[in-house]
């Protein structure tokens, strides 16, 4: 059975916004989740902790985060997206996706 993935707004954006080698990352990795669902398992997808997970796009550009979390079944939302530049997950970052885990949740 596929599983469901839906962005939160702007997110798909984000995404189709990054460089080249990584969009073409990222892309693949959410078909691989629409087919066999988040748990891909290091180094693609990562618990963050709290409900919300991490897929994990590296290229010759760069590296990228979608950060996501699960809604009833096999449903996924990717929450936000973004083009890492340290080492960290920036907290700004986490938080955002946080937030709009918490106004998916109450929609839900």
């Amino acid at each position: 059975m596929a599983w469901t993935v839906d962005f939160y707004d702007g997110v798909e954006n984000a995404i189709l916004t990054m460089p080249s080698k990584i969009q073409a990352r990222m892309l693949r990795l959410l078909e691989l989740v629409e087919t066999y669902g988040a748990n891909l398992g290091a180094p693609h997808t990562a618990p963050l902790g709290d409900g919300l997970f991490e897929i994990r796009a590296k290229a010759s550009e760069g590296i990228a985060r979608a950060l996501f979390c699960y809604m009833q079944g096999e449903h996924i939302y990717v929450l936000h997206a973004f083009v890492k530049k340290s080492q960290r997950l920036p907290r700004k970052e986490l938080r955002l996706a946080l937030a709009r885990m918490k106004e998916i949740s109450r929609d839900e």
